[in-house]
């Protein structure tokens, strides 16, 4: 990939099935509510939206 260009993603690439259940990869933010899911980093999930941190356990 190129330097500078970001990845396009869509809503449907955040949900798997597993069997006949449909699962989220990633959470929700609990500021912006549901429908706005929160960017997976290296140490944390982060909201682009609202700037809101949620740090993963070690």
């Amino acid at each position: 990939m190129a330097e500078g260009k970001k990845k396009k993603y869509t809503k449907a690439s955040f949900y798997e099935y597993t069997g006949e259940k449909l699962e989220r990869k990633r959470p929700f933010c609990p500021k912006c509510g549901p429908g706005v899911f929160m960017a997976e980093h290296k140490d944390r999930y982060a909201c682009g939206s609202c700037g809101y941190t949620k740090w993963k356990d070690k």
